[in-house]
């Protein structure tokens, strides 16, 4: 029997052994109404409390019918009922975004640890497929994961090893869209994968074994370069061609809004290849850094009048600015810097600027030139705080203390400014 099966799955998976609350994503047609029939039968077995998930989006006459019948049905067995109306311009993609920003709300504000969908083999073997014809990348083949991490808890599709023809025929709405050539997944679903079928019967189970067998491939892959610190462009650059390509797709998996296509993939590989000290803007805003050692993506985050104006420090002071602390005659506690100041004059904390020049080890250098010399990355030289009083240079916070400022020669100095880095 079908649901001794389902019994047997969820309990050698051990789906739920780590949830009490589940919220199940029911949206009234026959694969989300036999998932909520077999999770209400087994509920006392699994030990957990269940709760129903709806969203109206308002698009089929039915969408009234639906939304009424499981409130009543939810009433009926004593199940919660979470319930949203669709509300913008329709679109599938739009409408997706919707439901699922709405499932992680309800399971903040109610305390379920679990979003269950009742996604199922068939439903997988058409993703492989489109994803296949749109041209993914191999590692994306792996199709709709059976578990993970999602809002507060995991997202569970307990029933993606059940194929359509498994499931019973229980009391549910049909979806008129389905019917629609107009979507991609029904031309799938309708033309193709059936087409496909009459020169190999088994063709959605051989993709649903596709996808599991990229997906060993991908976890094997992570599990053997977890302990390579890739980022590092010397270890990056050892090794091989192919290899390197691994390593950057599997760094821009932490990136999945940003959809990189193929072209500025091979442009991202080539600079991490060739370059070094080096910012790039990408898309999206964020920006590829490249300094001598290593590369990484980071947000692009706006400018701020902090970062531009000059601050003006001033004897007894103890401010906060930037990452630093500074302390003007104000002892701090585990300084990183101490510069000895032979002047009553204010003390200026501002960025660079052209021609700016610090006197070290007996020679007076271009702060430019010396940054470059020191290997500093540019997008931070970019945002290094220089500290200057009587129009000189006497350090940059965080990195250096110019020759003016190290020694007290007691007979003249006047004061001391203490800075330690916060950040």
């Amino acid at each position: 029997m079908i649901r001794d099966k389902f019994l047997k799955v969820a309990s050698e998976r051990h789906f739920f052994d780590n949830h009490q609350k589940v919220l199940i994503a029911v949206s009234g047609g026959l694969d989300s109404m036999n998932l909520l029939e077999w999770m209400l039968n087994f509920q006392e077995q699994f030990q957990i409390e269940i709760g129903i998930a709806h969203v109206h989006h308002g698009q089929r006459p039915d969408s009234d019918l639906e939304a009424d019948y499981l409130e009543s049905y939810a009433r009926k067995h004593q199940i919660p009922f979470h319930f949203s109306k669709f509300t913008g311009q329709f679109s599938e993609s739009y409408a997706r975004d919707f439901r699922y920003r709405f499932f992680k709300e309800c399971m903040k504000t109610y305390g379920y640890t679990a979003l269950l969908t009742a996604h199922h083999a068939d439903d997988q073997a058409e993703t492989i497929l489109m994803r296949i014809i749109r041209g993914s990348r191999l590692r994306h083949l792996s199709g709709m994961a059976e578990r993970q991490s999602f809002g507060s808890g995991e997202l569970i599709r307990p029933l993606l090893t059940f194929t359509k023809s498994e499931l019973e025929p229980l009391f549910h709405f049909e979806d008129e869209s389905n019917a629609s050539l107009d979507y991609f997944r029904n031309r799938i679903r309708q033309n193709y994968l059936p087409q496909l079928s009459e020169e190999n019967p088994r063709l959605s189970q051989h993709l649903n074994y596709l996808a599991q067998e990229v997906d060993d491939l991908s976890q094997s892959l992570a599990y053997f370069i977890k302990t390579i610190h890739y980022q590092n462009l010397a270890v990056f650059r050892v090794y091989p061609e192919a290899v390197q390509r691994q390593f950057l797709q599997d760094y821009l998996q932490q990136f999945p809004k940003l959809n990189i296509h193929k072209a500025q993939f091979e442009d991202l590989l080539h600079i991490i290849q060739t370059q070094k000290n080096k910012t790039l803007p990408i898309k999206q805003g964020y920006r590829l850094i490249l300094t001598y050692e290593e590369f990484y993506l980071e947000k692009i985050q706006p400018e701020t009048d902090e970062e531009v104006k000059p601050f003006v420090l001033q004897s007894e002071n103890l401010v906060f600015y930037g990452d630093f602390q500074f302390g003007f005659n104000q002892r701090i506690k585990n300084a990183d810097q101490k510069l000895y100041l032979h002047s009553e004059n204010p003390v200026y904390l501002r960025t660079r600027q052209p021609g700016d020049q610090i006197q070290i080890n007996g020679y007076h250098r271009k702060v430019r030139r010396w940054l470059i010399d020191q290997k500093i990355p540019l997008f931070e030289r970019n945002k290094l705080l220089l500290i200057e009083q009587d129009q000189k240079i006497l350090g940059i916070a965080g990195i250096v203390v110019s020759d003016l400022s190290k020694s007290p020669k007691n007979d003249t100095m006047k004061n001391i400014l203490y800075i330690k880095k916060i950040k």
